[in-house]
């Protein structure tokens, strides 16, 4: 039986990698079909196949290399998440239940585990009696060793940053990996004081390469005890009664070599010292193999060394007492022990540099658009769309607003129009109300109103919808705690973090439900004036009052009044010209934005990265930039329309204070003014509010979204707990039928603890600690990324509801 330690796989079972890479293809690339990548998927299917194979050999070494290799590109193509289901049983617990993530990392984490212990499994197959055989051993514990060492440093850092904590598997984490990688190391020194024995090297030198076996697996063992979080659990019984023997084992042996090195120095004394020291020791470790019950192998190993040692001793005490005499000094006067460590984790070339197996023109999905780039392109498009929302449309709605409000508090051109046109209509009225006609203006307004109000009530829905699943668990969760003794969070603990973003969710749509109130209040307001547009222009013509029978309008305007009349024009006229300038600005930047395709710049930028390179979004941060410089000359363009619109606002607003000293009183003139100018306010606010709900309509729409995916998060979130409650259930009941069937035929007096708290405390976590207690079922937490909904939307702001409530005339 060996006398070594070897790591057992982890085993897996098949996945469907075919239906997963179509559907992750089909979502986010709409230029490749997935027909064209059937032979990377195919390949992809075969390589997993051939390296997943639980067969010991050392042609499976190549195999599990080369699919690495692929996983390593295959992640510079795809994100670790593409919705494939990846199972993989604990290596010691093979019968346990497995670890399920959708996480290609974790894939590659777990292909290099199961390198390592094949390697390490070779090396145990080896026949240990021969020099060749040795030597081999020695090889594979140093690749086993070094394959860890990868791991550990470059694998399993990309997992843990790719899932939450409670789901990182232990079995991959740093801890447990460096623990392993220590006992390799150990077992391949072993191999090499074994063949330093075999050789019959001095005996000094031989003890310091057995304290070197000794210092590796002490550093084994302390990882192992002093891991945080623990993974002792995680090991077989027996294990690190191995590894303590181990070390004991070969503390003892390096001090009987030195023992021997003293004795042909004539150094009795010293002798005598060490090798109390080696019994002492010894029998330590035979004692730790003798209660752990380890391998009988092990077992003979410790005794055997305190057999010799204790013949060696009571010869070296009588050969002192009779003929040397020699002082024997204490252990800690003796010069230690030095490490002579002959080992070293050895990463093959083929995981350093995986690019060397795999040959340029076999490599999986090597023509597909990594997903750095593609989201890098994501990147691009949401900065483009947001940057001209904001800084385009958004400052030319902004300045469009200042105008309308500047020349109504003017009351322009009304008063300008009432004194050239006495009668009759303006012509700029007349094309504004014609568009209000057109569009069927109330009755498209009437009708967005009722579908904001539908949305507005379908969103609110599906957020009760959710909270009604919430609630039904609750209830199922009191009525099972009732029946059963548990300690389990119940659901009011268990759920915060949902109900909390319930809580977000509905203020969100209560603040959008203000806002539509105000929008309805604002229709309310302006319902008349806005509906007089839609009249003909006879009958809009009759409700204007005409200035024909003045005074003023027989008699001629004063040449003062007619100066001030064409300054106000021209600068209304250069005004509409800086507004309409503004808006082919604006209509500019929006069709460029989307004609324009950056896929060509981001697939150059991307191919001068070396190959193999994970290309990442931030490393095409500069191209980003750049592209985005070419819509500065649009925000460059809407700000010298401000200075000069802002210019001629002042210009108008002295002009109109000279027109308005130089005009006569004439009543008739200024409530023809006034009726102008409530039919353009009333244009201007039926603009407001159809661009309001339009906003609304949008807002609602993309909310549905968010609250759908919540609450099919809170329904999965029951499920699981749901069936974590089964499981409690069924392990409550196994548990009464053992304890029934464990009853004598005359059951005895009642047990001092009642069966439900037997129970109770069976549900304790070893620490008695209650807040660590794990279920059955190994639920994430609320706050996990499993649950989470895309990113909360701000309130509508749309002007929606921001813009002041003005009284139009009834």
């Amino acid at each position: 039986m060996p006398n070594q330690l070897s790591i057992p796989f982890k085993r897996t079972t098949d996945i469907p990698i075919r239906a997963a890479a179509r559907k992750y293809i089909s979502d986010k690339y709409n230029d490749t079909h997935p027909d064209a990548l059937k032979w990377d998927v195919s390949q992809w299917e075969d390589l997993r196949k051939d390296a997943v194979g639980g067969t010991v050999h050392a042609d499976r070494v190549k195999a599990l290399q080369l699919y690495h290799a692929q996983l390593v590109f295959i992640l510079t193509k795809l994100p670790t998440d593409i919705g494939l289901e990846i199972p993989y049983y604990p290596a010691f617990n093979s019968s346990g239940s497995p670890v399920t993530l959708r996480n290609l990392a974790y894939e590659r984490a777990a292909v290099l585990f199961n390198l390592s212990a094949l390697h390490s499994q070779l090396a145990a197959a080896e026949d240990r009696a021969s020099p060749q055989g040795l030597k081999q051993a020695i090889a594979s514990y140093q690749n086993a060793a070094g394959t860890l060492n990868y791991l550990s440093t470059t694998a399993t850092p990309k997992l843990r940053a790719s899932i939450t904590t409670e789901a990182m598997p232990l079995e991959l984490s740093e801890p447990f990996v460096d623990h392993l990688e220590a006992l390799m190391l150990a077992q391949a020194q072993e191999c090499v004081w074994q063949r330093a024995v075999m050789d019959n090297y001095k005996n000094a030198v031989i003890a310091k390469l057995a304290k070197s076996v000794s210092s590796y697996y002490q550093r084994s063992l302390s990882q192992a005890r002093d891991a945080s979080p623990s993974i002792r659990h995680f090991l077989p019984s027996g294990w690190l009664a191995h590894l303590e023997t181990k070390q004991l084992h070969f503390e003892a042996a390096a001090q009987v070599r030195k023992s021997i090195d003293d004795l042909e120095a004539n150094r009795y004394g010293n002798e005598l010292t060490r090798l109390s020291l080696a019994k002492t020791l010894a029998q330590k470790g035979f004692d730790v193999a003798r209660r752990a019950a380890v391998a009988p192998a092990i077992l003979n190993d410790i005794r055997s060394v305190l057999d010799n040692v204790q013949k060696n001793l009571h010869r070296a005490e009588r050969d002192n007492d009779l003929i040397y005499h020699q002082d024997v000094p204490p252990a800690t006067s003796l010069p230690p022990i030095q490490d002579a460590s002959m080992v070293q984790s050895l990463v093959a070339k083929a995981l350093l540099e995986p690019k060397t197996i795999v040959k340029p023109d076999a490599v999986i999905f090597g023509e597909l658009l990594g997903w750095g780039a593609r989201r890098a392109i994501d990147i691009y498009k949401d900065r483009c769309q947001n940057w001209i929302r904001e800084e385009v449309m958004g400052r030319a709605q902004r300045l469009d607003d200042v105008v309308t409000e500047t020349l109504r508090s003017l009351n322009l051109p009304g008063s300008l129009e009432a004194l050239e046109k006495p009668i009759g209509l303006p012509p700029s009225l007349l094309k504004k109300a014609e568009e209000v006609r057109l569009e069927k203006g109330p009755e498209r307004i009437e009708s967005s109103i009722e579908s904001v109000q539908k949305l507005a009530q379908q969103d609110m829905d599906i957020l009760n919808e959710a909270m009604d699943i919430m609630d039904q668990e609750a209830e199922e969760d009191e009525q099972f705690r009732a029946e059963n003794p548990t300690a389990r969070l119940p659901s009011h603990e268990a759920n915060q973090e949902l109900v909390a973003k319930a809580q977000r969710y509905r203020g969100v749509l209560d603040q959008a439900n203000e806002s539509d109130e105000i929008v309805r209040t604002k229709w309310d307001e302006w319902e008349t004036n806005i509906s007089e547009l839609t009249w003909d222009e006879a009958d809009l013509e009759a409700i204007i009052p005409s200035s024909t029978a003045t005074p003023a309008a027989r008699r001629g305007v004063p040449n003062s009044t007619q100066s001030h009349v064409r300054a106000l024009r021209v600068a209304l006229e250069s005004l509409d010209d800086v507004q309409r300038g503004r808006r082919e600005q604006v209509a500019r930047a929006t069709r460029l934005a989307d004609a324009e395709d950056i896929t060509p710049r981001i697939l150059k930028a991307a191919s001068g990265f070396e190959q193999w390179v994970e290309v990442q979004p931030a490393m095409l941060e500069d191209v980003l930039e750049e592209e985005l410089a070419k819509f500065d000359k649009f925000a460059a363009a809407i700000q010298e329309g401000e200075t000069r619109q802002q210019s001629l606002l002042d210009t108008i607003k002295e002009r109109n204070e000279l027109f308005l000293r130089s005009r006569k009183d004439d009543p008739i003139v200024k409530e023809r003014e006034h009726a102008l100018q409530s039919l353009d306010l009333a244009y201007h606010k039926y603009k407001e509010i159809t661009r309001n709900l339009d906003e609304g309509l949008k807002f609602y729409n993309d909310f549905s979204g968010i609250l759908t995916q919540f609450r099919e998060s809170c329904k999965e979130w029951v499920n699981l707990r749901r069936h974590e409650a089964h499981q409690l259930t069924e392990a409550m009941e196994a548990m009464s039928l053992a304890n029934a069937a464990s009853l004598p035929s005359h059951p005895p007096e009642p047990p001092e603890r009642p069966v439900k708290e037997e129970l109770r405390r069976e549900e304790r976590p070893k620490s008695g600690k209650a807040d660590e207690f794990r279920p059955v079922l190994d639920l994430p937490p609320p706050d996990s990324s499993e649950w989470e909904a895309p990113a909360l939307p701000p309130a509508p702001t749309r002007e929606y509801g921001k813009i002041p409530v003005k009284k139009g005339r009834r």
